[in-house]
């Protein structure tokens, strides 16, 4: 049975204020769920609006009766490439502002998609879910593991829809290959490997402050976007305490600014938190499991550089659930390519077929399914391939089909599909059928974070899945929370 949404009004108890306060603090106030015909019009918000946020931007925005009524980025030297974007394909301006909470206290906004940095997910998620606004959320769905258990509070509380952006769960060959493992096809699957063989580069040591006039600068190698020159003129556009946010007062430094937040504990998850996740939920779904494992191990380091770099480059971490079936995610960010990987030679071949021959090379992100009867590997773009037998021959591909193997009933679509999942969920009043809800990104997100609890502290930890905590363990344990800014914080009451 489908689990509809109120029909209710919004109705505003006072403002949310720019202080934020009545969003932090009020029990009383109730959301709004309008149903929404295919015709109406449907007013959105983009958060964050660099890297990611660009491809919110074009895939909300070019879709019929969406509005993008605000562009929101606490970083406003970005404004007027992303307002020119959207009037060249919408032909209009929408109202650019740095604050969030603007959007929140407009209640003509009926959905917001946030691709804010990692430390600003969950209480984004939760603020607009307060004010009444369905949210679509990017992965991982938050920066610990309480602010995940808040978030699903929080949507339920107030009846809205929240998706996480987990693309692989709207792609169709992705689909096909879950169900073909559902079927058997490999045996019983006992183990699923997530693999992210991805280069990164040095990012260098730099002074707190702004740039000195003269100074160099390098584009960042991780970057599809120019790194501007931080200089004092371009960070009087930056409102950076909005930056910083749920995280500790810090002054500025332009490692720990665009992207490179990502490999700075306050703010970012490293790779095992930032390419992993999608990994980790495909390697999840794959298994079968909608448990949390009860151990977890994760070694590595930080090899190659000599960097402000705080999260490992190269990291390993093994999940053991209470049936023995394992879980591995293995990450690999220096300049060398892997080699030695325990898997025949395969490569994808322009037409999503896979090929087995000795010029070609293994998957570097991606997924390996481990079954009793053969083996499956999927890249990051859901192409797949699987082999069987002891000279690992090749098996059926995502670009062939198979009599005996019905797939014909699959929803899916591209990666980018999940947009429209998220769309046609809200039109449709259907939260059962977002293909990422946030009780499932949540599970998806949770395994990266507490590997890199175990990585931190260096040793095993045994996990209480029901509590999603540690057993006995109140060092492990204070990692699943932080301490919060005031003004900031994840509460305890949604």
């Amino acid at each position: 049975m489908k689990k509809k949404l109120s029909r209710r009004k919004f109705i505003k108890k006072g403002s949310t204020g720019l202080a934020g306060a009545a969003l932090l603090t009020s029990t009383s106030a109730l959301s709004y769920s309008r149903i929404l015909g295919a015709n109406d019009r449907l007013q959105m918000a983009v958060i964050g609006i660099r890297g990611r946020g660009g491809s919110h931007i074009h895939n909300f925005g070019k879709m019929k009766n969406i509005h993008l009524k605000y562009l929101v980025d606490i970083d406003e030297n970005l404004f007027k490439r992303r307002l020119d974007e959207v009037e060249a394909f919408g032909g209009y301006r929408p109202e650019a502002v740095w604050d969030m909470r603007r959007v929140f206290d407009d209640q003509e906004i009926n959905a917001v998609s946030v691709a804010a940095p990692n430390h600003w997910h969950a209480l984004s998620t939760i603020w607009g879910a307060q004010a009444g606004k369905h949210v679509y959320v990017e992965k991982p769905s938050c920066h610990n593991v309480y602010e995940g258990q808040k978030m699903i509070e929080a949507a339920n509380k107030y009846n809205v829809l929240v998706q996480v952006g987990f693309q692989n769960r709207s792609i169709t060959n992705t689909q096909r290959a879950i169900k073909f493992i559902r079927d058997g096809k490999l045996g019983e699957v006992y183990m699923t490997r997530g693999l992210c063989f991805k280069p990164r580069a040095d990012i260098g040591k730099y002074p707190d402050g702004p740039m000195k006039a003269g100074e160099k600068f390098r584009m960042n190698l991780e970057s599809s976007h120019y790194e501007p020159p931080y200089t004092e003129a371009y960070l009087k556009k930056v409102h950076y305490d909005m930056w910083l946010g749920p995280a500790p007062e810090r002054p500025f430094n332009r490692n720990r600014f665009h992207y490179n937040w990502h490999w700075h504990w306050d703010y970012g998850n490293g790779d095992t938190g930032n390419q992993g996740p999608h990994q980790f939920d495909v390697a999840r779904w794959a298994l079968g499991k909608d448990e949390l494992p009860v151990r977890v191990n994760s070694m590595g380091g930080y090899y190659g550089y000599n960097s402000a770099q705080e999260t490992p480059n190269t990291q390993t971490s093994l999940f053991e659930y209470a049936d023995g079936k394992i879980l591995e995610f293995g990450t690999r960010g220096i300049f060398t390519n892997p080699e030695g990987v325990l898997l025949p030679d395969i490569n994808i071949t322009g037409d999503g077929r896979i090929s087995a021959n000795s010029d070609t090379r293994p998957i570097k992100i991606g997924t390996i399914i481990l079954g009793t009867e053969g083996w499956m590997q999927i890249d990051a773009g859901g192409n797949w391939q699987t082999f069987f037998g002891r000279k690992n021959e090749p098996g059926l591909t995502s670009g062939e089909k198979d009599d005996s193997y019905d797939a014909s009933n699959l929803t899916g679509s591209g990666g980018e599909g999940i947009f429209d999942n998220f769309i046609s969920s809200i039109r449709n009043n259907d939260r059962s059928a977002l293909s990422c809800p946030i009780e499932i990104g949540h599970k998806s997100s949770v395994l990266p974070l507490i590997a890199n609890i175990a990585y931190r502290l260096g040793r095993e930890l045994k996990i209480d899945g029901k509590a999603e905590s540690f057993v006995r363990d109140k060092e492990a344990n204070k990692m699943l929370s932080r301490d919060y800014r005031k003004g900031y914080v994840v509460p305890k009451v949604v």
